[in-house]
């Protein structure tokens, strides 16, 4: 499927001809295929070149791809490529997946990276192993399943994500949510919430966090609020394990409109708990 992106999302930058272009400020359009991992794989076969475009801050890297079968492992392809590469991910490598566009030739293309470096690499480029890059359908090395992380940055990438959010069952919204906040990922976490909060600060309360069972009850199709009952496992900034037991409050304003989470209620339950123990 192929989407006309509006790059105007956070304060991204686009780079063409060697010059910084503002996306906010010039309105850019661009053609973002969503293509699914099995054509892909055939587009960018082992040893392919192409261009990796960071969609928060616009800026690019070339990559080669090494090897892979649920999805694409890559190298930075100079040591100027490894450069850049860690400058976007504020100077330390990590696991964080970031959305992406794959540039090759004259195709634009939805996808998501994690930035550490791991296993095997053999380019003289200064990091040390690969990187995953993940397309739609893509899956990881272990689980063979799609990682849900790598999902949302690809929407994202691809200029869908509300539309995935606005349209999810409960369960799924949650745990959407939930990877938001592993993620960091401000975008992910506001068109969810119900309320804006200041994330950034809530963020750096969070080093890992993941939802060990969630159980939606049933509803009815006219239903505008409901209370989920999670289990919820969270290591905090100290690395300090902390677990909530507790509920998620959802809100919708018509049986039409996707569900939002009350955020700044679970915050408020969760931090309460955490200044408790």
């Amino acid at each position: 499927m192929r989407y006309i992106f509006m790059l105007f999302l956070l304060t991204s930058v686009v780079f063409f001809n060697g010059k910084a272009a503002s996306a906010k400020d010039e309105g850019i359009g661009i053609w973002v295929d969503l293509l699914p991992w099995d054509e892909v794989n055939g587009i960018l076969p082992k040893y392919s070149k192409f261009t990796i475009l960071d969609v928060e801050t616009g800026k690019r890297f070339d990559v080669q791809r090494r090897a892979g079968s649920g999805h694409a492992d890559v190298q930075p392809l100079t040591s100027k490529d490894t450069k850049i590469m860690k400058d976007i991910y504020n100077g330390k490598w990590s696991w964080k997946r970031r959305a992406i566009i794959v540039i090759h030739k004259d195709q634009w293309i939805a996808a998501s990276m994690h930035g550490m470096p791991h296993g095997a690499g053999k380019l003289d480029n200064d990091f040390r192993g690969h990187f995953c890059v993940h397309f739609n359908g893509s899956t990881t090395h272990r689980s063979k399943s799609e990682d849900l992380s790598h999902k949302l940055m690809i929407l994202k990438s691809a200029g869908t994500l509300n539309e995935y959010l606005n349209s999810v069952e409960p369960f799924d919204l949650i745990e959407a949510y939930v990877a938001g906040i592993k993620q960091k990922d401000k975008r992910i976490v506001s068109v969810i919430s119900v309320q804006k909060l200041n994330w950034n600060k809530q963020f750096q309360h969070v080093d890992n966090i993941k939802a060990r069972q969630i159980i939606v009850p049933p509803f009815k199709d006219d239903q505008l609020y409901l209370n989920v009952p999670v289990d919820i496992e969270w290591i905090d900034e100290h690395s300090k394990r902390h677990i909530y037991k507790g509920s998620i409050y959802l809100i919708r304003f018509s049986p039409s409109n996707g569900w939002k989470v009350d955020s700044k209620q679970l915050v408020k339950d969760i931090f309460m708990e955490k200044e408790e123990r």
